[in-house]
């Protein structure tokens, strides 16, 4: 045997992920086998370091023998990144473009995907209610990751994010007091559970699982960013089918509909802040 050089090494641990990515989707039925290489790249490589193991193919074995393992995988691959009004402009310009042209909407119905551990989803929450038409909405908000989902589902935060929350809840064009909307305990807070109240929570796989309603808001911003081209299309034929025509749909700031397959039946809303609508 010679010593491998890097680009040979580099084939190896190509090859080691693709396996890896195979054996999940067999065994476990999550497909991440079309997201974009960098990021699943590092992530494996982070997990093999957790573990103490010295290759992919090691990781492999662990993962197909102890579902424990797969779990943290799948926690890997999952983006956790977020906060209650997130990009304070997106749903400033939501509250003021969009709610106008469907808050005479007999009911609305929004759909949050991957909505991680629920900031985005109790601050849109937040944002119905002062404009008087949270009754009548229903948000689904879905995540791949069910143990985060469970976190979302209880609505305590870290009290020690407040503080830029506010900030963002402001430049948002909330006008209340922030505070109204939960109760400190020691170093959390708890949200109050009429936020709640019109939220379905549910694990949901952009890549695997089918349309499952329809919408007229679909909200879906930073995620599509983790994933390859080809997956990126499958995702916006889901979101099409999904959404009802005049329908709005959010992307995330470095997200949008050119090069794919839709980018026909969308209008641009407000470009600045990637919301979209469908026109046909």
């Amino acid at each position: 045997m010679h010593n491998h050089n890097k680009a040979e090494v580099e084939e190896v641990e190509k090859i080691e992920i693709d396996l890896l990515l195979e054996a999940v989707f067999r065994y476990y039925g999550y497909d991440f086998r079309n997201y974009a290489t960098p990021f699943i790249q590092r992530r494996i490589c982070h997990r093999v370091n957790k573990e103490n193991l010295t290759s992919i193919s090691a990781l492999q074995e662990k993962v197909l023998r102890e579902p424990i393992v797969m779990e943290s995988l799948i926690s890997d691959f999952s983006i956790n990144v977020t906060e209650m009004f997130r990009d304070p402009e997106f749903f400033k310009s939501f509250r003021t473009k969009v709610i106008p042209l469907v808050k005479d909407f007999p009911d609305i119905r929004i759909w949050h995907v991957g909505c991680s551990s629920g900031e985005e989803v109790y601050s849109m929450a937040i944002l119905l209610h002062e404009e008087g038409i949270y009754e009548k909405t229903r948000i689904f908000a879905t995540d791949i990751n069910a143990s985060i989902l469970e976190k979302a589902k209880k609505g305590t935060f870290p009290l020690d994010g407040m503080q830029r929350y506010t900030k963002n809840y402001f430049e948002a064009g909330g006008n209340r007091s922030f505070s109204e909307y939960y109760k400190a305990v020691d170093d959390k807070v708890f949200f109050h559970p009429f936020l709640q109240k019109n939220v379905v929570f549910a694990q949901h796989n952009l890549v695997t699982d089918h349309s499952f309603n329809e919408f007229d808001i679909i909200i879906c911003r930073n995620v599509l960013i983790y994933f390859n081209k080809c997956l990126q299309n499958d995702v916006h034929k889901l979101f099409y089918d999904s959404l009802s025509l005049s329908g709005f749909l959010g992307l995330g700031k470095r997200e949008g509909i050119k090069f794919t397959s839709y980018e026909n039946c969308y209008g641009e809303f407000d470009a600045s802040e990637k919301l979209y609508r469908k026109i046909k």
